[in-house]
């Protein structure tokens, strides 16, 4: 019974307190199941290391519920976080800076490192052999990804090709193989496993490799109302990207197993050894770098000087490693 001297208000208050407390004394994987994480991943191979944490069960061992969404590259990632139309996904630090700069969007780990999965390939009939022998071709390119703005940003202009030296022929990164062998393009900026596939079919050759000019670290983003109203959720789904990580280095035939059968059951025609040659050029070590943010601040210096953002971020926003850090405590 409430004593007489006890207000109205105040039974309300302690009824509040009491919601509050037993929401807070949930286990951590009960209040995670609260939230279903919209998690977005591209389907070339910078994407399959998120794949495989989907399939991989250390998800829902840490009581997560996810939402996949798949596209052919990062950079469309990217712009459905921009819409708030999905909570976390990958892209290398071109892709994220921008989306920083349209969408508030944080970086909560680094997940991999790519160049040496991205290449400058041409068809092998033409017998190109250098980036300046491109002059005058048809070159496919994913307009606005990474790669994409490496190219024509970085790369050609050091081989002295400037836009218009080149006709860019705008196209999704899985659609370039098919285009190079019906000779409806002469080149092509492209990724794994789409580079090693159009070697091992005798389809086009290797002219440059991105590593030569871009280490390429792919980063986990998420959106800034996630971080902030779900913290500890994704510190649980920081944990699930260490234990993937280990996965990749202790049992690493189990994830190839994973990975190709994603590839074999989309109908691609893939050896174990072309498998083998994509999957090797992408290392995997969730964290958070001491070289990232001198990597970024000279990436968004670029963008700046193109004009293609409106300001630098500022990095305490834009890069949130305290999570990581909880995660591995």
């Amino acid at each position: 019974m409430i004593p007489p001297t006890v207000t109205r208000r105040a039974c309300l208050r302690l009824a509040a307190i009491g919601v509050a407390g037993a929401a807070a004394g949930r286990p951590r994987a009960a209040r995670a199941q609260a939230v279903v994480l919209r998690q977005g991943y591209q389907t070339n191979m910078w994407g399959m290391p998120t794949y495989y944490l989907l399939r991989s069960g250390h998800l829902e061992k840490r009581g997560l519920k996810v939402e996949e969404l798949s596209v052919p590259s990062g950079n469309l990632t990217m712009q459905q976080m921009v819409a708030r139309q999905v909570d976390l996904g990958t892209y290398a630090g071109q892709s994220f800076v921008l989306g920083h700069d349209k969408g508030r969007l944080v970086a909560i780990a680094q997940i991999e490192q790519v160049g040496r999965t991205a290449r400058v390939m041409a068809r092998k009939d033409l017998r190109v052999t250098r980036v300046a022998d491109l002059k005058g071709l048809r070159i496919g390119n994913q307009s606005g990804s990474s790669t994409g703005n490496t190219f024509v940003d970085v790369i050609a202009p050091r081989a002295g090709l400037k836009k218009g030296d080149y006709q860019e022929i705008r196209m999704n990164v899985n659609e370039m193989v098919a285009a190079a062998a019906a000779r409806s393009i002469d080149a092509f900026v492209t990724v794994e496993p789409y580079a090693a596939i159009a070697e091992a079919d005798g389809i086009a050759t290797t002219v440059v490799n991105f590593f030569e000019y871009d280490r390429m670290p792919v980063l986990m983003a998420a959106t800034p109302e996630l971080v902030d109203k779900h913290p500890d959720v994704v510190v649980e789904y920081l944990r699930a990207w260490l234990d993937v990580g280990r996965d990749f280095k202790q049992q690493a035939a189990r994830v190839a197993d994973v990975i190709y059968g994603f590839y074999t059951g989309k109908g691609y025609q893939m050896s174990r050894a072309t498998f083998a040659r994509a999957l090797a050029g992408v290392e995997v070590d969730p964290g958070f770098p001491a070289d990232l943010r001198p990597y970024l601040v000279e990436t968004a210096e670029g963008l700046l000087r193109e004009k293609k953002i409106g300001s630098v971020p500022d990095w305490g926003q834009a890069l949130r490693p305290e999570l990581m850090e909880r995660a591995r405590a």
